[in-house]
Protein backbone atom coordinates (compact mmCIF):
# COMPACT_ATOMS: atom_id res chain seq x y z
CA UNK A 1 0.00 0.00 0.00
CA UNK A 2 0.88 3.62 -0.73
CA UNK A 3 0.28 6.86 0.29
CA UNK A 4 -1.25 9.88 -1.81
CA UNK A 5 1.03 12.68 -0.95
CA UNK A 6 -1.33 15.18 -1.45
CA UNK A 7 -4.11 13.45 1.25
CA UNK A 8 -2.14 10.95 2.91
CA UNK A 9 -4.62 8.17 2.02
CA UNK A 10 -3.51 4.65 1.49
CA UNK A 11 -3.93 3.37 -2.02
CA UNK A 12 -2.72 -0.11 -4.18
CA UNK A 13 0.51 0.57 -5.96
CA UNK A 14 -0.77 -0.03 -9.38
CA UNK A 15 -3.72 3.22 -8.75
CA UNK A 16 -2.64 6.16 -10.38
CA UNK A 17 -6.14 8.65 -8.76
CA UNK A 18 -6.09 9.89 -5.19
CA UNK A 19 -8.28 7.95 -3.00
CA UNK A 20 -9.48 10.87 -1.52
CA UNK A 21 -10.55 13.61 -3.95
CA UNK A 22 -10.04 11.03 -7.37
CA UNK A 23 -7.34 13.88 -8.86
CA UNK A 24 -4.86 12.41 -11.42
CA UNK A 25 -1.36 12.37 -9.88
CA UNK A 26 1.05 14.29 -11.42
CA UNK A 27 4.49 12.21 -12.32
CA UNK A 28 6.43 13.95 -9.21
CA UNK A 29 3.51 13.14 -7.21
CA UNK A 30 4.02 8.87 -8.36
CA UNK A 31 7.34 8.98 -8.32
CA UNK A 32 7.11 10.49 -4.37
CA UNK A 33 4.65 7.88 -4.18
CA UNK A 34 6.71 5.05 -4.53
CA UNK A 35 5.16 4.25 -8.12
CA UNK A 36 7.62 3.65 -10.77
CA UNK A 37 8.40 6.14 -13.73
CA UNK A 38 8.90 5.82 -17.39
CA UNK A 39 12.55 4.29 -17.06
CA UNK A 40 10.80 1.27 -14.94
CA UNK A 41 8.05 1.16 -16.80
CA UNK A 42 10.14 0.13 -19.54
CA UNK A 43 12.40 -2.50 -17.45
CA UNK A 44 15.30 0.04 -17.23
CA UNK A 45 16.77 0.71 -14.00
CA UNK A 46 15.55 4.68 -12.40
CA UNK A 47 19.06 7.40 -13.07
CA UNK A 48 19.66 5.72 -16.09
CA UNK A 49 18.82 8.31 -19.28
CA UNK A 50 17.13 6.74 -22.02
CA UNK A 51 19.26 6.29 -24.95
CA UNK A 52 17.85 7.19 -28.11
CA UNK A 53 19.06 5.59 -31.48
CA UNK A 54 21.14 8.31 -34.19
CA UNK A 55 19.09 9.57 -36.97
CA UNK A 56 19.79 8.02 -40.49
CA UNK A 57 21.44 10.47 -42.74
CA UNK A 58 19.47 10.33 -45.89
CA UNK A 59 21.42 8.99 -48.90
CA UNK A 60 20.97 11.74 -51.08
CA UNK A 61 22.64 13.69 -48.14
CA UNK A 62 26.12 11.18 -48.91
CA UNK A 63 25.47 11.66 -52.92
CA UNK A 64 25.03 15.55 -52.55
CA UNK A 65 28.67 15.59 -50.28
CA UNK A 66 30.15 13.16 -52.74
CA UNK A 67 29.71 15.14 -56.05
CA UNK A 68 30.39 18.04 -53.93
CA UNK A 69 34.04 16.71 -53.12
CA UNK A 70 34.11 15.61 -56.99
CA UNK A 71 33.60 18.72 -58.52
CA UNK A 72 35.55 20.91 -55.99
CA UNK A 73 38.57 18.81 -57.02
CA UNK A 74 38.22 19.42 -60.82
CA UNK A 75 38.09 23.29 -60.04
CA UNK A 76 41.46 23.09 -57.77
CA UNK A 77 42.60 20.93 -60.74
CA UNK A 78 41.81 23.55 -63.46
CA UNK A 79 43.31 26.31 -61.31
CA UNK A 80 46.77 24.29 -60.66
CA UNK A 81 47.25 23.06 -64.19
CA UNK A 82 48.42 26.07 -65.69
CA UNK A 83 49.37 28.08 -62.45
CA UNK A 84 52.53 25.12 -62.62
CA UNK A 85 52.85 25.46 -66.46
CA UNK A 86 53.25 29.32 -65.89
CA UNK A 87 55.10 28.67 -63.26
CA UNK A 88 57.60 26.36 -65.53
CA UNK A 89 57.38 28.37 -68.23
CA UNK A 90 58.80 31.31 -66.27
CA UNK A 91 61.35 29.57 -65.06
CA UNK A 92 62.52 28.26 -68.58
CA UNK A 93 62.82 32.51 -69.58
CA UNK A 94 64.80 33.14 -66.87
CA UNK A 95 67.54 30.36 -67.21
CA UNK A 96 67.19 31.03 -71.36
CA UNK A 97 68.33 34.85 -70.71
CA UNK A 98 70.83 33.69 -68.40
CA UNK A 99 72.13 31.23 -71.11
CA UNK A 100 72.34 34.35 -73.98
CA UNK A 101 74.28 36.43 -71.18
CA UNK A 102 76.61 33.06 -71.04
CA UNK A 103 76.89 33.30 -74.74
CA UNK A 104 77.88 37.16 -75.12
CA UNK A 105 80.68 37.01 -72.53
CA UNK A 106 81.86 33.44 -74.22
CA UNK A 107 81.90 35.54 -77.31
CA UNK A 108 84.09 38.34 -75.50
CA UNK A 109 86.27 35.94 -74.39
CA UNK A 110 86.39 34.64 -78.12
CA UNK A 111 87.10 37.51 -80.02
CA UNK A 112 89.94 38.54 -77.23
CA UNK A 113 91.67 35.28 -77.79
CA UNK A 114 91.39 35.19 -81.55
CA UNK A 115 91.31 38.77 -82.62
CA UNK A 116 91.84 38.25 -86.35
CA UNK A 117 89.10 35.85 -86.71
CA UNK A 118 86.92 38.44 -84.52
CA UNK A 119 83.44 36.75 -83.09
CA UNK A 120 81.93 33.23 -83.65
CA UNK A 121 79.32 32.56 -85.93
CA UNK A 122 78.09 29.49 -84.92
CA UNK A 123 77.62 27.83 -81.22
CA UNK A 124 79.73 24.73 -82.67
CA UNK A 125 83.04 27.44 -82.43
CA UNK A 126 82.28 28.70 -78.87
CA UNK A 127 82.16 24.89 -77.42
CA UNK A 128 84.85 21.96 -77.82
CA UNK A 129 85.73 18.71 -75.83
CA UNK A 130 88.72 20.07 -73.55
CA UNK A 131 89.74 16.14 -73.26
CA UNK A 132 89.81 15.87 -77.36
CA UNK A 133 92.96 18.57 -77.04
CA UNK A 134 93.52 22.23 -77.27
CA UNK A 135 91.34 25.30 -77.79
CA UNK A 136 91.14 26.45 -81.06
CA UNK A 137 89.10 28.70 -83.00
CA UNK A 138 86.94 26.03 -84.29
CA UNK A 139 86.62 24.73 -80.90
CA UNK A 140 87.83 27.37 -78.36
CA UNK A 141 85.89 25.31 -75.42
CA UNK A 142 83.90 28.30 -74.20
CA UNK A 143 80.59 26.73 -73.50
CA UNK A 144 78.88 23.61 -71.82
CA UNK A 145 77.88 21.00 -74.25
CA UNK A 146 74.60 21.00 -73.41
CA UNK A 147 74.18 25.05 -74.47
CA UNK A 148 76.83 24.39 -77.40
CA UNK A 149 74.46 21.84 -78.87
CA UNK A 150 71.69 24.57 -78.95
CA UNK A 151 69.29 23.06 -76.63
CA UNK A 152 69.19 23.55 -73.20
CA UNK A 153 65.87 24.12 -70.50
CA UNK A 154 62.82 23.64 -73.25
CA UNK A 155 64.77 26.76 -75.76
CA UNK A 156 66.82 26.34 -78.98
CA UNK A 157 69.75 28.83 -79.35
CA UNK A 158 71.25 29.85 -82.44
CA UNK A 159 73.88 32.25 -83.38
CA UNK A 160 73.18 33.84 -86.97
CA UNK A 161 72.90 37.21 -88.70
CA UNK A 162 76.72 37.72 -88.33
CA UNK A 163 78.21 40.84 -89.64
CA UNK A 164 82.34 40.43 -91.27
CA UNK A 165 84.46 42.71 -92.97
CA UNK A 166 87.40 39.94 -95.41
CA UNK A 167 90.77 41.85 -94.91
CA UNK A 168 93.96 40.21 -97.29
CA UNK A 169 91.50 36.66 -98.22
CA UNK A 170 90.14 36.46 -94.29
CA UNK A 171 86.70 36.82 -92.78
CA UNK A 172 86.14 38.75 -89.53
CA UNK A 173 82.93 38.42 -88.07
CA UNK A 174 82.14 42.12 -86.22
CA UNK A 175 78.81 41.58 -84.93
CA UNK A 176 76.06 38.17 -84.65
CA UNK A 177 72.92 37.95 -82.93
CA UNK A 178 71.98 35.12 -80.42
CA UNK A 179 68.47 33.84 -80.65
CA UNK A 180 66.60 31.47 -78.09
CA UNK A 181 63.12 30.50 -79.19
CA UNK A 182 60.99 28.16 -76.95
CA UNK A 183 61.06 24.46 -78.13
CA UNK A 184 56.84 24.70 -77.81
CA UNK A 185 55.77 27.78 -77.47
CA UNK A 186 53.06 28.27 -74.93
CA UNK A 187 54.58 25.02 -72.71
CA UNK A 188 58.51 25.39 -72.86
CA UNK A 189 58.37 29.15 -72.59
CA UNK A 190 56.33 32.06 -73.45
CA UNK A 191 59.03 34.36 -75.21
CA UNK A 192 61.76 34.32 -77.80
CA UNK A 193 65.04 36.32 -76.76
CA UNK A 194 67.52 37.97 -78.72
CA UNK A 195 70.75 39.70 -77.96
CA UNK A 196 74.01 40.86 -79.71
CA UNK A 197 77.72 42.12 -79.39
CA UNK A 198 76.57 44.72 -77.49
CA UNK A 199 75.18 43.09 -74.60
CA UNK A 200 71.64 43.91 -75.23
CA UNK A 201 68.93 41.49 -75.24
CA UNK A 202 65.68 41.88 -76.10
CA UNK A 203 62.49 39.53 -76.54
CA UNK A 204 59.49 38.65 -78.56
CA UNK A 205 56.53 38.59 -76.75
CA UNK A 206 55.19 35.94 -79.55
CA UNK A 207 58.15 33.15 -78.84
CA UNK A 208 59.55 34.02 -82.24
CA UNK A 209 62.85 36.14 -83.39
CA UNK A 210 61.03 39.29 -84.06
CA UNK A 211 63.02 41.01 -80.99
CA UNK A 212 61.55 44.31 -80.13
CA UNK A 213 60.84 44.93 -76.58
CA UNK A 214 63.84 45.71 -74.48
CA UNK A 215 64.02 43.44 -70.91
CA UNK A 216 63.08 45.69 -68.09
Amino acid sequence: MKRCPACGAEYPHEQTYCPSDGALLSLAQKTAAGMPGPAAQQGLSPGIPLIRSPRRIPIFVWVLGGLTIVFCSWILLLIAVPTSRGMKNRASETSAIRSIRIIQQAETLYESTYPANGFACSLGALGGDPSAGASSPAAAQLLPGDLASGVRSGYIFTIGNCAKVTANGTDRYTGYTVTAVPRIVGRTGERGFCGDQFGDIKFDPAGGVNCTQPLP
